[in-house]
């Protein structure tokens, strides 16, 4: 798809996700709004998939390691093919497949179960190491929350790519400044983002994370750099594409009420035009 396909794919997608948050009273619907651009251009431009075959031994990998942002890769998943639209409205429900984080053995096309955060980029690695060792050309891809980088883990797992300059790893940082409850800055800095992943032997690239074109070129096979993992800082805002959201901490896991709802609708039914 075009970049502006994909634009037009990524508002609908936003609708879809608020209205399968609203529908369910719970979700953490200000931190999808702001990757779905991300989630869109992978999964209908970057990732090499087969909805039939999910899992093709010759997939690329994406794990969702903010894992909270589950209704957000499930919509992405169900415009893509991979499950029912009509599950969706299942969400949050009892007995529901589509738990308020990704399950692997539930859910068709999810790689791995993600929601402690600080685990999707060492198990990212895992699988690159996998595919290295075994002479395959998938690559593996990785959405991170900034605020999820204060977890240790994910710094051994840096290290780790590196070391064994894993060139088919590239991991995409949803840098909305934003995370439960304050700002990312307040409670413990992680920026500068970039500076740090090259420090620790990455190439780096930041972008806009909402200019599907900026998306599409930083994951490009010729943004690559031989022998080093590629980090993608994604600048973004929380709420992206509804006014009374954008960057607005309480909005990390708010529902909107009956009113709030139809005004989110208006707003992003008028961005499709």
């Amino acid at each position: 798809m075009d970049p502006n396909s994909l634009a037009v794919m990524a508002n609908r997608i936003r609708m879809k996700d608020l209205e399968t948050v609203y529908r369910a009273g719970a979700g953490h619907i200000g931190g999808e709004m702001s990757a779905i651009d991300i989630l869109t251009t992978l999964y209908f431009h970057v990732l090499r998939l087969d909805t039939k075959r999910p899992d093709d031994p010759d997939r690329d990998r994406f794990v969702l390691s903010k894992g909270h942002s589950a209704a957000a890769l499930y919509v992405t998943l169900a415009e893509r093919g991979f499950i029912e639209q009509a599950q969706l409205t299942t969400f949050l429900q009892p007995h529901s497949a589509l738990n308020g984080h990704p399950n692997r053995v539930k859910v068709a096309g999810v790689e791995t179960n993600t929601g402690p955060l600080g685990h999707g980029l060492p198990v990212a690695v895992g699988m690159a190491k996998a595919a290295q060792l075994g002479g395959a050309d998938w690559r593996v891809y990785v959405l991170v929350g900034d605020g999820e980088l204060q977890e240790g883990s994910n710094w051994e797992a840096a290290m780790a790519a590196a070391q064994f300059r894993l060139d088919n790893l590239t991991l995409i940082v949803d840098h909305n400044r934003l995370q439960q409850g304050a700002r990312v800055e307040d409670t413990n800095q992680v920026a500068p983002i970039a500076q740090k992943f090259a420090a620790f032997g990455w190439a780096t690239t930041e972008i806009d994370g909402h200019d599907i074109g900026a998306i599409i070129s930083a994951l490009e096979p010729t943004a690559l750099i031989e022998g080093r993992p590629m980090c993608v800082v994604a600048h973004t805002h929380k709420g992206r594409g509804i006014s009374f959201m954008e960057d607005r901490v309480e909005w990390h896991h708010k529902v909107p009420n009956e009113a709030q709802y139809e005004q989110a609708r208006r707003e992003l039914a008028e961005a499709s035009k």
